[in-house]
């Protein structure tokens, strides 16, 4: 199997979060075409996460299959590949069924390939996938990584603030209640919020990433409502708690997502990295001690320009058959701590 022509393949079909069912059959029937036994899992419906192995698995690689919106086809120079999902993370997933390929059949036959639905926005494949019955000893997830494994990364804390007020017209403002105004002020009494910092994963950050509200400008706005997620580096239970000490009750706020940090293992002769994203592992840790490593720079993600170098895509081929390889003659101890998935390194 090429990995630059299969890497070009799986860009080249849309697979915006909701809309993974085509590239899902068309990997599956790739796998099928290499050998592998294929397993598709409706994870939501016409959603559809792939699961191939010959035998029962020791180490299951995998990665995500949908991307950020837009749509961006593919094309490449004597360097890079270019198009929505180059690196994440769908060269992890070309160097991942490539390497697989390529291993002795009594190796082979000890690894399995996972490639779930939902990871840019709720999960919902990593969550299903564990209705697969499937438990191996580790998982080596692919996400942009610059191709080094990760030592930690950070967790996602989605919240939605809501503020309700009286419409009125805008004459007459006295009369009404400006949702906007009570936003704004929640939104900038944010800026003095105290945040978490952790020796490795470095200080919670925090976006507004949404902000909605009101139907006119000669209107009092009834409502409006904002999407903030933050970066965390812990457990969120006291985030939360300031959160809603310094917002009062300007706004209601709901949580949309909490997904924990995670402290990763690393391997003696691999280069390692921190890094500040948030990936699908702590929804996926019945499958294995977690690794994550994967081609490409987060940098370049969720880019117009997003790109993978053709050298990365081969160098990750290598670097999954070595960990894979190394896994099966390794073990690896694991423990949980409150809000935090943490791996002891070899």
């Amino acid at each position: 199997m090429d990995v630059e022509k299969l890497t070009r393949a799986l860009v080249d079909i849309e697979s915006i979060t909701g809309g993974e069912g085509p590239v899902a059959h068309f990997l599956a029937d790739a796998l099928a075409s290499a050998g592998f036994p294929v397993r598709l899992q409706e994870a939501r419906p016409g959603r559809f996460n792939v699961f191939a192995a010959e035998g029962t698995p020791e180490v299951v690689l995998s990665s995500h299959l949908d991307t950020v919106p837009p749509f961006i086809p593919s094309r490449e120079d004597e360097q890079f590949i270019y198009g929505r999902g180059a690196c994440d993370a769908k060269g992890a997933i070309a160097a991942q069924v490539v390497a697989a390929a390529g291993l002795a059949p009594e190796l082979r036959r000890r690894v399995a390939l996972l490639y779930v639905v939902g990871e840019e926005q709720g999960s919902a494949g990593a969550r299903a996938a564990g209705q697969l019955g499937v438990r191996a000893k580790y998982l080596i997830n692919g996400e942009p990584t610059e191709n080094r494994l990760v030592r930690g990364c950070k967790g996602a804390l989605r919240v939605e603030l809501l503020a309700r007020g009286r419409a009125a017209h805008s004459a007459y403002p006295e009369e009404g209640e400006s949702a906007i105004e009570k936003l704004i002020d929640a939104l900038v009494a944010l800026r003095a919020l105290p945040l978490p910092q952790h020796p490795l994963l470095g200080r919670t950050t925090w976006n507004v990433g949404v902000l909605e509200g009101g139907v006119r400008a000669n209107v009092v706005p009834a409502s409006a409502r904002a999407e903030i997620l933050f970066r965390t580096v812990e457990n969120t239970s006291g985030l939360l708690r300031s959160l809603s000490d310094q917002v009062g009750d300007r706004v209601k706020i709901q949580v949309l997502q909490d997904v924990p940090p995670a402290l990763l293992a690393t391997l003696d002769g691999f280069a390692s990295s921190v890094v500040a994203f948030t990936t699908d592992i702590p929804y996926l840790t019945g499958w294995g001690k977690p690794l994550l490593l994967g081609p490409g720079s987060i940098r370049d993600a969720h880019t117009d320009g997003e790109k993978i170098a053709k050298a990365e895509l081969h160098r990750a081929v290598e670097l999954y058959r070595r960990l894979a390889i190394r896994l099966l003659q390794v073990e690896l101890q694991v423990r949980e701590e409150p809000g935090i998935l943490e791996s002891e390194s070899l």
